[in-house]
């Protein structure tokens, strides 16, 4: 398909709803309709309102003086907070001082904590019991061992993988804030997203942060909308550890997984969860996945993602999603969001929906981005929108229109077809189909499941096209 229906913090904009959109006229690999009547939404949700939008995870920064104190002198914004593309955000100022004082009370509270600690009568150090000079006993005070951690227990994850992510700044002519990033060769080149990387622009700045507490000047490699990629390089680093990268067609629902990020500007953040879904349809409107001013506005990104309910918020995109081996399995960029009355969604945080790239079905396209090469992409060569046959007892993408000379007119796909698998994977409706071909990579054997003529079910094959790099949906 290139199919395609359509953080930094949204899956769809609340100023962009998906539904509605006219469909895109041309070459394109494989598009998504949007349902004319703008009652289909996804997971049977209406649609339209703010607080039905899932985002990427991606964190505005801590203050206003220069850019988060690291890495920056002076605050690229000369006329105060500019408004980006997304707004509601609640001024820096207050974020800071709001957490400033918390970490005041808080330092104090440890401070007064140790002292009225140190001087309670008959405390031992060396793990014996004290006892007070009433008739009763205190409670025991000890020296806690430390004892390595279970090999598949999230502490264990977290000291293997922690070395290998970093929290990465940007800042742009619009916007500045903080995500998260993978690092992928011992000479600094980190995976992160396009949306985070791409604020920065031209003439942008990207610092990144490490576990040991240094920081490093960055520049972009390459970036790839279409798939929410970005890889960048840190400046004059070496012997770095890079992260181990698993298969994500491996991962199962139920699965325990770890997240780490910089959630909210807050550094290598560890949080667990389980795998909710797998193949989960997740699309975000191009507004919120960034764009380089002056170059073409970027597709939707549309993927077939790894659910969690580990809590993902914004800045952990870019961040990797680990399995219990320490392993990375997927990329963390997107989260659904709730909001009510007067808060504005953009400022949501986790409520236990969050979304990661399958890292597996990307890694060709990181390659192509580490050797500056342009990310190519499937197409089938379709344009599709919701359908039901059998009486709407059957669900599945219907095709609108074949592209002439593409891959799906080769395979004997006709208009008016009804897609509802792919090899075996079932497909609910356009942005499933969107997806799944999304997953695969040009030259590609798929099976489809086709309806046709509301009752008739039969097989295609289809080897799928490439886009050239060139997607136009």
């Amino acid at each position: 398909m290139g199919c395609h229906a359509g953080g930094m913090s949204q899956w769809n904009s609340p100023d962009h709803p998906h539904d509605g959109r006219a469909p895109v006229e041309g070459s394109e690999d494989t598009t998504r309709i949007p349902d004319p009547q703008a009652s289909r939404h996804r997971y049977g949700e209406s649609s339209g309102g703010p607080e039905q939008s899932p985002r990427p995870p991606y964190a505005p920064p801590p203050g206003t003086a220069g850019f988060g104190g690291i890495g920056f002198s002076g605050n690229p914004q000369q006329d105060g907070a500019v408004p980006g593309r997304r707004g509601g955000r609640p001024a820096n100022a207050v974020v800071a001082g709001i957490l400033a004082a918390a970490l005041v009370v808080g330092g104090v509270a440890g401070v007064a904590g140790a002292a009225g600690f140190n001087a309670v009568d008959g405390v031992a150090h060396d793990g014996s019991t004290a006892t007070s000079t009433g008739t009763g006993a205190t409670s025991p005070v000890t020296n806690a061992q430390d004892v390595s951690p279970a090999a598949d227990s999230v502490e264990a994850v977290a000291r293997t993988v922690l070395p290998s992510v970093v929290k990465i700044n940007v800042a742009g002519s619009q916007e500045q804030g903080s995500g998260s990033g993978i690092i992928i060769s011992s000479d600094g080149e980190i995976l992160t997203n396009n949306h985070v990387a791409s604020v920065a622009g031209r003439d942008g700045a990207i610092t990144v942060n490490f576990n040991d507490g240094s920081a490093a000047r960055a520049k972009i490699l390459g970036t790839d909308p279409t798939t929410d990629l970005a890889v960048i390089k840190a400046e004059g680093v070496s012997n770095l550890k890079p992260a181990t990268i698993s298969r994500s067609d491996q991962v199962s629902v139920g699965e325990n997984v770890v997240a780490i990020g910089s959630p909210f500007g807050l550094q290598a953040t560890v949080t667990s969860g389980i795998v909710s879904a797998v193949n989960r349809p997740v699309s975000v409107q191009p507004e919120d996945t960034g764009g380089v001013p002056g170059q073409p506005a970027p597709t939707d990104t549309t993927y077939p993602a790894i659910q969690t309910d580990a809590a993902i918020n914004p800045g952990n995109s870019g961040g990797p999603l680990v399995d219990l081996a320490g392993h990375v399995v997927g990329i963390n960029s997107s989260i659904r969001t709730a909001s009510s009355g007067g808060l504005d969604s953009s400022q949501g945080g986790s409520i236990g929906l969050g979304f990661a790239i399958p890292i597996d079905k990307v890694w060709p396209v990181v390659q192509q981005l580490r050797n500056g090469e342009t990310p190519t992409h499937a197409r089938m060569g379709v344009s599709v929108t919701d359908a039901s046959s059998n009486g709407g007892l059957l669900t599945g993408a219907g095709v609108q229109a074949v592209n002439p000379g593409s891959a799906a007119q080769r395979a004997g796909l006709k208009k008016g077809d009804v897609i509802t698998k792919v090899d075996g994977q079932v497909i609910t409706g356009s942005e499933s189909l969107v997806a799944t071909i999304r997953g695969h990579r040009p030259g590609d054997t798929v099976k489809l499941t086709v309806v046709r003529g509301g009752s008739n079910t039969s097989t295609l094959t289809v080897k799928l096209d490439s886009d050239k790099g060139q997607p136009t949906s």
